[in-house]
């Protein structure tokens, strides 16, 4: 919990709350007692809409994007939710606290017990943060936009058919690198490593370096392999078939059919998200507890 010096002093900020559905009532207990304690300092709360029923609190709702003047996110689910938050950010940096309440995640890393101290810490201002790098992530044709956002896991290019191949066409830096047939395609970030490119074969990179990498999924052609770009590098991937049931899905929040006529274009994004870490746990202790690292 929080100091008695911290208690009672009133804090001039904003936070909007997210909160992951369909979870047990004594959870929601808990998230009551802490927006209850924000109120008791002064912060101006806000919560998403859809989710505000389930707390027995009135505070103002959003619904579509994050409320500028906002100062923090505080998110509780897993990663799923965590995504959902970076959508409704949009642009904005705002810096967030995933509070995880189901098993440990890569992005919601900090528990319930250490909410309290790390919300004492945003507001003294000694909390630490963390840039993840997001990526562009547009689809075009011909230079119009069908569909934009900004990556914080990956863009995945698949077929709609279960276990059907799709053959891509890649270009970095309007250079030709080669085609991939392969049931889909990743293109993630580093923070994205730990997520559908790492199942699908890709390499694990630390979350803050900026690079892109390319994972190809189950390819034909087994010497195609995972590939890490620089960040400065654009990405550009057509269809190389006349394929109508392929799709494009953006961080799993938005998806859209992607057609021989179209373009995916990816490029390191200008818009970083900020994360607020534990101080109780590294980046290399969620890896050896999720991925049960030295265990037998």
């Amino acid at each position: 919990m929080l100091s008695e010096n911290a208690l009672s002093k009133k804090v001039n900020m904003k936070f909007a709350i997210i909160i992951k559905s369909k979870k047990p009532v004594a959870i929601y207990n808990e998230i009551e007692k802490y927006i209850n304690y924000l109120i008791s300092t002064g912060i101006d709360i806000v919560i998403e809409e859809s989710m505000a029923q389930a707390i027995n609190i009135r505070i103002p709702t959003f619904k579509n994007e994050i409320p500028p003047g906002t100062d923090n996110i505080v998110v509780f689910g897993g990663d799923g939710t965590f995504l959902l938050a970076i959508r409704l950010m949009g642009a904005q940096d705002i810096p967030i606290i995933g509070v995880n309440i189901g098993s440990l995640g890569f992005l919601t890393e900090i528990t319930m017990n250490e909410l309290y101290h790390a919300t004492e810490l945003v507001m003294s201002g000694r909390a630490d943060y963390e840039k993840r790098m997001r990526l562009s992530s547009r689809v075009v044709e011909q230079d119009k936009e069908v569909m934009s956002y900004y990556v914080l896991n990956d863009a995945v290019i698949t077929k709609s058919t279960i276990a059907r191949i799709v053959s891509l066409k890649i270009n970095v830096d309007n250079r030709y690198v080669t085609k991939y047939r392969a049931d889909g395609l990743i293109i993630s970030t580093p923070t994205g490593s730990t997520a559908y490119s790492m199942a699908a074969g890709g390499p694990i990179v630390y979350p803050t370096m900026d690079s892109i990498i390319i994972t190809p999924i189950a390819p034909h052609t087994l010497t195609n392999r995972p590939i890490i770009l620089s960040a400065d590098s654009i990405v550009e991937i057509e269809l190389d078939t006349d394929d109508t049931d392929v799709v494009v899905t953006l961080d799993g929040q938005v998806s859209g059919a992607f057609k021989k006529s179209h373009k995916l274009v990816i490029k390191k994004s200008p818009h970083y998200v900020t994360l607020i870490k534990s101080q109780y746990r590294s980046y290399f202790d969620i890896l050896r507890e999720k991925l049960k690292w030295g265990e037998r």
